[in-house]
């Protein structure tokens, strides 16, 4: 068992901090922005409520993080009531929040100045995969500190991977959103393109999910798409964030990206439509307004 902080219970970080208290058998402390969630984790699950991250931190083993974006990322870090500021020597923080590779490398370099190391540990799979304890992460640092601390990821992941250097983990998340984004809207344009052609779209998909066409998207999305329910999985205002973090990252690294631009347009209608908390899948709907 080791001494775990929590940092972040939003829709993932709430069930993931659940698995590493109850899967993991980890002695967990949280902190949360809005304190009253902080009460509710801990009601449920045990375990302590810290009122800082620097007061969640302090003499844990591993401190883990699952925020909203670089800004909240470096608050919960490197802010004057950061976790950066109590955590021992030797211990080791794991990001799972979406960011930047710039903000990760940028940690990782604090955490080694302050005898720490620093894992960017992006993860995918949704509000279904955090629930069930089933993520994949992808993980950016030292080959040290990941074999370290893949024990207590296991607890909400099925799939754990060390991609490089610091950073990597960020890189290949933006990969899954890159393709996911592209997988989305095909399958939007074959569910509209089908019902316009008079088609049965659940015997369509029977038949083509079994064949080069079948993702796991279509798996799990087409019955909702169909079914014009859009409340299901990773809101529109997320994706929105991930592939802004994606096309900035091509802006410098020199990738063209022209779906994935496109695609983001496209959600920036459906949020115009009224959708900012529908899930990806709702791309369909800007093709049937």
């Amino acid at each position: 068992m080791a001494s775990v902080a929590f940092l972040g219970l939003g829709v993932m970080g709430y069930p993931m901090a659940g698995h590493l208290r109850n899967k993991g058998g980890h002695d967990v402390t949280v902190y949360n922005r809005t304190g009253a969630k902080a009460e509710q984790w801990v009601g449920q699950h045990g375990g302590r409520l810290a009122l800082t991250p620097a007061e969640a931190a302090k003499d844990a083993d591993f401190v883990f993080s699952c925020v909203g974006n670089d800004d909240d990322l470096r608050s919960v870090t490197t802010g004057p009531e950061g976790a950066f500021q109590t955590m021992k020597k030797g211990s080791i923080f794991i990001d799972n929040t979406t960011a930047s590779a710039e903000v990760a490398r940028d940690l990782a370099v604090a955490a080694q100045a302050g005898g720490f190391s620093f894992l960017d540990a992006p993860v995918s799979g949704g509000q279904a995969g955090a629930e069930n304890g089933v993520l994949t992460v992808m993980v950016g640092g030292e080959q040290d500190a990941f074999d370290k601390a893949r024990p207590v990821i296991d607890a909400y992941a099925r799939m754990v991977g060390l991609m490089g250097s610091a950073g990597a983990g960020q890189l290949t998340k933006m990969i899954n959103q890159i393709t996911i984004a592209g997988l989305v809207q095909g399958l939007a344009e074959g569910i509209h393109f089908g019902k316009k052609a008079g088609l049965d779209i659940e015997k369509v998909i029977e038949v083509i999910s079994k064949g080069a066409a079948g993702s796991w998207q279509m798996e799990n999305r087409h019955k909702t798409m169909n079914a014009g329910k859009y409340d299901f999985g990773f809101a529109v205002d997320w994706m929105r964030k991930d592939l802004g973090i994606c096309l900035a990252e091509a802006d410098r690294n020199g990738a063209k990206l022209p779906v994935t631009a496109l695609v983001d347009q496209f959600y920036k209608d459906v949020q115009a439509m009224g959708g900012k908390r529908w899930d990806t899948s709702s791309l369909l709907a800007r093709l049937e307004k």
